[in-house]
C-alpha cells in the first residue's frame, strides 16, 4: 500500500474526545495504517497510490468511550459509497421488522407520523417505513445512493444530518415521530452537533432510534474486523449515556439484536417524554460496569488476543499454500479489508472474492488488490477453501455454499478465531 504523496495524515488525528473533549490517552491498539475499507479500486486505479491512514483505538477513561485516533474527512469515504443495505434478505427481513416495532411502540395521535432516516443508503428503511403508514424521509450524503432512492420515489434528500437539514424537514413537514440512526451513529466526529439537531427536530412524544454493533460484543467474540475508518466509535451503554444526557435526551429502551455479528437498538425519547425506562437501561449498565468494560485491563487483553487471531489466521494460509491448494472469499464487506490489510494477504493469498453487490463487482479490494466478482464466479472457478468474510450473514451464505460443499470445498470461518468447517 502507498501513501498519497504528500499527504499528512497527522493533520487527521484527533486531539480530544469525542463525547466529553477530555484529551485522548495514547491508542491501545494499533492495526496499521490501512486504506479507507469500502474504497474499492477500478481497473484503472490499480496503479495509483492509495490514501492510507491509522487506524488506532483509545479508551477515554472519564467518559468510557473507545474511539478512533484519527478522523478521515467523511467526503473521502461517503460521496460516493458502494454499500448497500438492500442486497441482503437478512437485512430486508431485520428492517421491515424494525419499522413495525417503531410502529407499535410509538405514542402519537398523528394518522400519518414522519419517520426521518439519518444516513438512509438505499432506503431500505424508508421504504420498510412507508409500507407501515409513515411518512417517510431519509437524509444520505451520498449522491449515488441518494439518487438513486429519489428515482424509485423514496424521497430522499442528498446532505450531513446538520441544523440547515433539520430545520429543512421541520419547515416541510414538521416535527419528527421518529429519527433513525442506524449503524451511522458512530460515524459521525462531531456527534454534538447530531444530538442537538435530533432534540430539534423530534416531537415531544417521539422515539430517536439507535442501532450500532455492541462494544461488549465486539470484544467478546473478537471481532475487531469492524474497526474501520469509517466506524469513529465503539459503544458501549455508559458511554452513549454520558452523551445523551448532554442533549437533553433519554435512554428508556434497549433491545439485544443480531445484525452485524450482536448489536443494540436503543430508544430514546426527550426528557421529558412519555415512555417509561424499562429495567433493561440498568441492566446494562450494570452489566458493562461488573465485566470490566471500565477498565483499561479490558482492552490490553483484546490488544493481545487480535495479535493471536492474526497468527492463527497466517498459519492456516500458510499451510494451505504448502500443500498447493487455492484459496478464495465470499463477501466483500467493508469489514473484510480490516482483516485483509491487517494480516497483509493479498492476491498470492486469495485468488478472487465472490460478492452479490454489483457495486463492488469487477473492481479490487483496497491496500490488498484483490478481485471482486459476481458470486456465480465461485461456481465455474471453485477453490480449495473459501474464506467467509461476511461472517454476519454466514448462514444465507453456507446455504448458497452446500453444493459446492458437498464436492469437498472447505470453509474458513476466520473470526472469533480461525476454524476450518
Amino acid at each position: 500500500m502507498t501513501q498519497v504523496v504528500g499527504m499528512d495524515t497527522e493533520i487527521y488525528q484527533r486531539k480530544t474526545c469525542r463525547y466529553c473533549d477530555r484529551v485522548l490517552p495514547e491508542p491501545f491498539l494499533k492495526l496499521g495504517s490501512l486504506p479507507l475499507a469500502n474504497s474499492f479500486l477500478t481497473q484503472e486505479e490499480l496503479t495509483r497510490p492509495e490514501f492510507v491512514c491509522p487506524l488506532n483505538l483509545c479508551y477515554c477513561q472519564n467518559c468510557s468511550l473507545v474511539q478512533l485516533s484519527h478522523t478521515v474527512p467523511p467526503d473521502l469515504m461517503f460521496s460516493n459509497y458502494l454499500y448497500v443495505s438492500s442486497t441482503t434478505q437478512t437485512l430486508r427481513n431485520h428492517f421491515a421488522f424494525y419499522a413495525q416495532e417503531v410502529k407499535k411502540r410509538l405514542n402519537l395521535s398523528t394518522a400519518k407520523p414522519l419517520a426521518v432516516d439519518i444516513g438512509s443508503n438505499d432506503g431500505l428503511l424508508v421504504e420498510c417505513f412507508q409500507k407501515e403508514g409513515f411518512q417517510a424521509v431519509g437524509v444520505e450524503p451520498a449522491r449515488n445512493l441518494s439518487d438513486l432512492t429519489n428515482q424509485k420515489g423514496l424521497l430522499t434528500i442528498n446532505r450531513y444530518f446538520d441544523e440547515a437539514t433539520a430545520r429543512e424537514i421541520i419547515d416541510r413537514f414538521g416535527k419528527a415521530g421518529t429519527i433513525t440512526a442506524n449503524n451511522v451513529f458512530a460515524h459521525i466526529d462531531d456527534i454534538h452537533s447530531v444530538c442537538r439537531n435530533v432534540a430539534q427536530l423530534l416531537h415531544e412524544g417521539g422515539i430517536f432510534v439507535i442501532e450500532f454493533p455492541y462494544l461488549p460484543t465486539m470484544i467478546q467474540n473478537m471481532l475487531f474486523d469492524m474497526i474501520y475508518h469509517e466506524h469513529l466509535c465503539y459503544i458501549s451503554v455508559h458511554a452513549l449515556n454520558f452523551l445523551l444526557k448532554q442533549h437533553r435526551l433519554k435512554i428508556f429502551d434497549i433491545s439485544y439484536v443480531s445484525s452485524h455479528g450482536g448489536s443494540l437498538r436503543v430508544s430514546v425519547e426527550m426528557e421529558s417524554g412519555p415512555y417509561d425506562v424499562s429495567k433493561a437501561v440498568d441492566a446494562h449498565l450494570t452489566r458493562e460496569s461488573k465485566e470490566g468494560y471500565l477498565s483499561m485491563k479490558t482492552y490490553v487483553g483484546f490488544t493481545e488476543s487480535v495479535a493471536k487471531v492474526k497468527d492463527g489466521i497466517l498459519r492456516h494460509i500458510s499451510d494451505i499454500k504448502r500443500a498447493r491448494k487455492s484459496v478464495s472469499g465470499y463477501g466483500a464487506p467493508a469489514k473484510s479489508n480490516t482483516l485483509i490489510c491487517y494480516c497483509g494477504l493479498s492476491h498470492q493469498d486469495i485468488q478472487f472474492i465472490v460478492d452479490d453487490n454489483p457495486l463492488k463487482q469487477n473492481r479490487f479490494t483496497p491496500g490488498s488488490k484483490i478481485p471482486v466478482v459476481p458470486s456465480d464466479y465461485l461456481n465455474e472457478h471453485p477453490t480449495d477453501y473459501v474464506v467467509v468474510f461476511a461472517w454476519n450473514f454466514a448462514p444465507e451464505i453456507m446455504r448458497k455454499l452446500s453444493h459446492l460443499r458437498k464436492r469437498g470445498i472447505k470453509v474458513i470461518v476466520p473470526l472469533p478465531s480461525p476454524k476450518i468447517v
